[in-house]
């Protein structure tokens, strides 16, 4: 384990890597950092709150994380793998047998974008996929999509995560984070190499109706709610349940051997060095291809140890998963990597490689902190959200 001090501001920016701090202070246990997001429940209810208000104005004017089109290199190529223990896995739940055509890739429910606000006040989202847990509850993601690499601050403000996002609707709701687990030498070091996280959140809030009231009713309601033209209205919302219930987890694998396809998932956004923009983020992409056999690195992030693809998207993408041994016919598979970075491997300004941490036994440690931490619910049987 390499323990590395990145300069404060310096080249982190190649992924859009911008975050914003909440109060709170993390903790330590070995690798495993712990970190509050909205660790109570009226942090919670105001983060549900904020995205909800005027009818989800945020969640459609927040864009993919701002990043520095100069920092977009080429990697090279470090050597060989050594696990650090032997390979394992945790097994996928959520089955979802697949009605479409066999020519076609069948899109998993886990994927959708996390949202939060950055150090300048905009609106902001990554990548992201729910993966298995004992409580139902977990998230997968770049630790850069968690932590404030940009300011050295704490974590990002108001972090929720919208499972199924597609043209700006959540269909299964959206879910808050409470905790998030990372590994102590990203937190502490931003060592890139361990750029992943996990994130535990409540159950999922959906919005149900709309009720008129009076001013005293409105002054009173904790949950979103909406005035004009002397007019009150409630936003009513109900428990939607546990993430995992309802769109199933990914699996997680680690110490497995390289060189092997993967599918990986996320919505890429942003414009290529040379200023096309090709995609709008609006709608999730995918690749297919064999990982490198050899680690690749990218010296102006102090990387050392990822895996690269071959994979002509762009930040926005950053934070999904990388999916090993994937059932088209089930939408399931085992997360073995996150994006974490992007290449221009061909000099020609266009972005047409991804990299990953390697994921390894001190990946596995993270994850096995964060798949046995409980979260809770926000609503009550009233449709209100709890004070």
């Amino acid at each position: 384990m390499k323990r590395i001090l990145l300069p404060a501001g310096g080249a982190i920016l190649a992924t859009g890597l911008l975050a914003v701090g909440l109060t709170g202070n993390a903790q330590a246990d070995g690798d495993v950092s712990r970190d509050p997001l909205a660790n109570s429940t009226s942090v919670a209810v105001s983060v549900a709150s904020f995205w909800f208000g005027a009818n989800g104005a945020a969640l459609r004017a927040a864009t993919q994380y701002t990043w520095d089109a100069k920092e977009v290199r080429k990697v090279v190529s470090k050597g060989g793998y050594t696990p650090d223990g032997r390979p394992g896995t945790t097994a996928p739940t959520g089955q979802s047998k697949s009605t479409g055509s066999g020519q076609n890739v069948n899109f998993p429910k886990t994927i959708g974008k996390v949202f939060f606000v950055d150090s300048s006040g905009k609106y902001r989202w990554c990548s992201a996929t729910s993966i298995q847990s004992n409580y139902r509850n977990l998230v997968a993601t770049a630790g850069h999509c968690v932590y404030d690499t940009d300011s050295n601050s704490a974590l990002l403000d108001k972090w929720i995560f919208v499972p199924g996002y597609y043209e700006g609707k959540n269909p299964w709701g959206i879910y808050v984070g409470k905790q998030a687990f990372t590994h102590y030498d990203f937190d502490t070091y931003e060592d890139y190499d361990k750029d992943y996280a996990f994130v535990t959140v409540y159950n999922g809030i959906q919005l149900e109706r709309v009720k008129d009231v009076d001013r005293r009713t409105y002054d009173r309601f904790t949950g979103p709610k909406r005035s004009w033209g002397g007019r009150y209205h409630l936003l009513l919302v109900k428990d939607a349940g546990r993430l995992g219930d309802n769109v199933g987890g990914q699996g997680v694998a680690w110490n497995q051997p390289t060189g092997k396809p993967v599918r990986a998932f996320g919505y890429p956004a942003a414009p290529h060095p040379d200023g096309n923009k090709v995609y709008s983020g609006v709608t999730p992409k995918t690749c297919y291809g064999k990982t490198t056999s050899k680690a690749v690195g990218a010296p102006w992030l102090k990387i050392e140890e990822h895996i690269g693809l071959k994979c002509a998207v762009t930040p926005g993408y950053d934070g999904g998963p990388w999916l090993t041994n994937y059932s088209n016919a089930k939408r399931l598979g085992y997360v073995n990597g996150v994006t974490s970075t992007f290449a221009d491997q061909d000099g020609n300004d266009r972005i047409d490689y991804i990299t990953s941490p390697y994921f390894d036994g001190e990946t596995a440690a993270v994850y096995n902190a964060a798949k046995n931490s409980w979260s809770g619910k926000l609503v009550d049987t009233n449709g209100e959200l709890y004070k």
